[in-house]
């Protein structure tokens, strides 16, 4: 007998052994790719802080840096071949005191997503629209590319229904009268397929754990049982139509209401520590009344980003952030904003 107890003692040490060993060797790869995300963050914030002091950026982007989308898209592609003053490298000259104020960051993999607030003073012709000196104070999110040091890839969306909003303007009209309104988009996967994937994979990580979570709210609603008790939604993702319907008090007739064959698609998700973004296209026909605008019948498809946070498998914040003025236009309800008083973002 004693001889099988030292015989289990030996094995038990010796597996022990291996494990610490593969903890050893596992342990500064994990620190290596820590590292390499505090660096991408690192060269994301340096990037922002250098266009605030108006010197050049040039050296943070890769020889054949694409920027897949713009922040202000629908201003930019609506002014184009309208004879419009240039706004200017980073628009100064249309906000000559702009100022980006990060709000949050986030890392995963070869990518950083950014967040902040545009701000300045509206002295110079923007895409159209005429110096107004109003102050001006919108989000914008950005999500970069990396690789070996230097952003690859950009893209952007800035409020511009918030901005035309804040500076009590109207879409510029355009000479042929005929606003150029985006195609509904096809990008990004169903649910189903990007849950199967991601379960596939590892979920050892809290981070994984948390993007699952986040991805399954994409394929049914989340209940309420998934949500911590103290839950907060800070922003809804059409933020200015649902302060339009909270006006005419017609709040329950929000987005969800309004396309009831809505199946949102994935295009990417970004997780941190206890944060989680997720960009996806809201995609769905407007069949109901949207906050008392009566159903247009038409097919939209619009970028939402969601930016939550979640604790012990609860969500604890969510902070949704969409495409507005595209949807407005793709639905046609421009007028939805003139009818709405000047407000920050």
């Amino acid at each position: 007998m004693s001889t099988r107890r030292k015989f289990l003692k030996n094995a038990f040490g010796a597996g022990a052994g291996l494990a610490l060993a593969a903890q050893r060797t596992l342990a500064p790869a994990q620190t290596a790719a820590a590292s390499q995300l505090e660096r991408n963050k690192d060269l994301a914030r340096r990037y922002k802080e250098t266009m605030n002091r108006r010197t050049p950026t040039e050296e943070f982007f890769a020889p054949g840096y694409r920027r897949t989308r713009a922040g202000l898209q629908h201003l930019a592609n609506n002014a184009r071949d309208q004879a419009f003053a240039n706004p200017g490298t980073g628009l100064r000259d249309a906000i000559p005191d702009r100022v980006d104020v990060i709000e949050d960051i986030i890392a995963d993999g070869d990518r950083v997503g950014m967040l902040w607030r545009l701000t300045g003073t509206h002295k110079g012709d923007l895409y159209g629209i005429p110096p107004t000196d109003r102050k001006i104070d919108i989000h914008e999110i950005g999500i970069l590319r990396l690789a070996n040091g230097k952003i690859v890839e950009g893209w952007f969306m800035a409020d511009e229904a918030g901005l035309l909003r804040q500076l009590g303007a109207a879409l510029p009209p355009r000479k042929d009268s005929r606003p150029i309104v985006p195609e509904p988009s096809t990008t990004g996967e169903d649910p189903d397929v990007v849950l199967k994937r991601l379960k596939s994979g590892p979920t050892a990580s809290q981070e994984d754990r948390n993007k699952l979570i986040v991805a399954g709210s994409k394929t049914v609603p989340p209940a309420s049982a998934d949500r911590a008790p103290d839950y907060r939604q800070k922003r809804f993702g059409f933020q200015h139509l649902r302060d339009y319907g909270v006006a005419k008090n017609l709040a329950k007739f929000n987005i969800t209401h309004a396309f009831p064959d809505r199946r949102d698609r994935i295009d990417t998700l970004l997780a941190e520590g206890e944060k989680v973004w997720m960009q996806f296209e809201l995609i769905g026909t407007h069949t109901e009344s949207l906050y008392g605008l009566a159903p247009s019948r038409k097919r939209v498809g619009v970028t939402e980003i969601g930016v939550m946070r979640i604790a012990d498998g609860k969500w604890k914040e969510s902070w949704y952030f969409g495409d507005e003025l595209g949807l407005l236009l793709q639905l046609d309800i421009l007028q939805v904003l003139r009818g709405l008083p000047a407000s920050q973002s």
